[in-house]
């Protein structure tokens, strides 16, 4: 498999997570596993994960008329990580926010 991380996940709602438990979020690849998941955060950021919650996001279907008629399409499919790590571990990248 080539990339299991994409890109950490930011939004407002990970990064009050972040601080209060001490989770981190990432996309990951939706064809990835738990295992697959927790090797690459470990081998990246050099920590230990004792938890992975898994979300497969769906993409939603959308309808806009046009003058041409109606337009229908799809909003992307993700798949998102929430990382619990070893008590008293951090991921840098994460502090800076």
């Amino acid at each position: 498999m080539h990339q299991i991380l994409i890109s950490p996940l930011i939004t407002e709602k990970m990064t009050n997570i972040t601080a209060d438990k001490g989770k981190y979020g990432f996309l990951v690849n939706p064809k990835a596993n738990k295992i697959q998941i927790a090797k690459a955060i470990e081998a990246k950021f050099n920590v230990h994960v004792t938890d992975i919650k898994t979300i497969n996001h769906h993409g939603k279907t959308k309808t806009q008329l046009r003058k041409r008629g109606r337009f229908v399409g799809t909003t992307a499919k993700f798949k998102k990580a929430i990382v619990t790590l070893k008590q008293g571990e951090k991921i840098e990248m994460f502090e800076e926010v």
